[in-house]
């Protein structure tokens, strides 16, 4: 590594920018010391973050934790992008209310390889280490496992949030699922970690990492945790965010490796607060600069849009390219801005009345799938969010015979529905 990069920027800079959107830093002194030592001496951190390839595919809230390694990594110190292969074997117990089915070696063999396609969007390829925690989880056998186990107590264990509900509960935990936060602990052992990075309710297994690496007089782990990103529908009340966290099963979430014209148009749909929330959390721009756009929204000498435009373009420009970029963005301003919907930009969906002689334009927008179901159809009528064939729909209990329809739910989802 060359130190030069290291030096590119004061401890106290890396700190408030690798710090940003923070919620547990166990400990902010530790963490100035190491980045001290590191700028002093030219020696990179270990900056580790683990990731059970249990989800091939991942998106914008997924990719806060890549984000957070990205500016460690910029800053020139050593990012080790972990794939816990042997820890998928067991699963993660965090935030279950039941025990976790297993992954194959075969389904984690792929997973893991869907991972590393998508996280170099984010982080540098040439930059980054990665390595499989099997490594040196194979290799404790019998013998390490069991002395690994005697290093926590029942009652330690039990004070997992997770653990200590479904004991409360009665409902069932497995042996194997304590075995979890020690075996991640013990990655960080392996690796002589100086920081390990993770989301807020990972924060039990990382400090097991911190307590282990004492116990083996090394130097303590400094810990990060950071937000569970909202999701798109999430909004500004009594000064907060509040919304679901993104996820694929509330259809609320930017997939990393959707389609630029897909996820330009998923941004340009957010509230200008959460657009501040999601700047904050994954642009690359630094706080000042970002302190600096805000000042000029403020005074109207920006736009929000075009604020917004930028936040939108520098996404798509990440895990796509720089053309694709503006290529989405011109499609969305002809198409959105300019009221330039056509039904020949618009997919085709067949639905049957299957006899009857119409059907209810909830159950279409569900079949159509731009809506989850139709009690979700249902409420986006009652917002005056539907238009078929370009005029607000205002009934819930409306419907529609056979045909042919334009059918537009919100600003970013229509299709062409024939109805026979």
């Amino acid at each position: 590594m060359n130190p030069d990069a290291l030096r590119k920027a004061t401890p106290e800079e890396q700190f408030e920018e690798v710090t940003r959107g923070t919620v547990d830093l166990h400990s902010p002194e530790d963490l100035k010391k190491k980045l001290r030592y590191s700028y002093d001496s030219g020696k990179p951190l270990v900056i580790k973050a683990g990731f059970d390839p249990s989800r091939p595919d991942l998106h914008l809230g997924h990719s806060l934790l890549l984000t957070r390694m990205r500016r460690f990594q910029d800053f020139g110190h050593t990012v080790v992008f972990l794939i816990g292969d042997f820890t998928a074997l067991i699963g993660d117990p965090t935030g279950r209310n039941a025990t976790r089915p297993a992954l194959t070696r075969d389904e984690v063999k792929a997973n893991a390889e869907t991972y590393k396609q998508q996280v170099f969007k984010v982080l540098d390829a040439e930059k980054t280490t990665v390595r499989f925690n099997s490594e040196w989880l194979d290799k404790l056998g019998t013998e390490g496992m069991i002395r690994l186990a005697s290093r926590y107590s029942l009652q330690r264990m039990l004070e997992r949030d997770d653990f200590k509900k479904r004991f409360r509960e009665n409902v069932s935990i497995a042996i194997h699922e304590m075995l979890y936060p020690l075996l991640q602990g013990y990655d960080s052992v392996a690796l002589k970690s100086d920081v390990e990075l993770g989301a807020t309710d990972q924060l039990f297994n990382l400090l097991v990492g911190r307590q282990l690496m004492r116990e083996e007089n090394m130097a303590p782990q400094v810990i990060m945790t950071g937000p569970i990103l909202e999701g798109l529908s999430a909004k500004l009340v009594d000064g907060k965010i509040v919304g679901d966290k993104m996820s694929k099963s509330l259809d609320n979430y930017v997939g990393v490796s959707e389609a630029p014209d897909t996820m330009f148009g998923k941004l340009m749909s957010i509230t200008d607060d959460l657009m501040w929330r999601y700047y904050q959390l994954l642009s690359a721009k630094t706080l000042k600069d970002l302190a600096e756009l805000q000042a000029k929204v403020a005074s109207g000498e920006v736009h929000p849009k075009a604020a917004k435009l930028g936040f939108a373009r520098e996404m798509t420009e990440r895990f796509h390219d720089a053309e694709a970029a503006r290529k989405a963005e011109e499609d969305f301003e002809k198409r959105f801005a300019k009221k330039e919907l056509t039904a020949e930009d618009l997919p085709q969906v067949d639905i049957s009345l299957a006899g009857a002689p119409t059907l209810p334009v909830t159950k279409v927008l569900a079949e159509a799938k731009l809506v989850a179901s139709a009690t979700e159809g249902r409420k986006m009528i009652t917002q005056g969010g539907v238009r078929v064939n370009g005029e607000k729909v205002a009934d819930p209990k409306a419907d529609l015979g056979a045909g042919e329809y334009t059918v537009q739910v919100g600003k970013l989802k229509a299709a062409r529905v024939k109805l026979a």
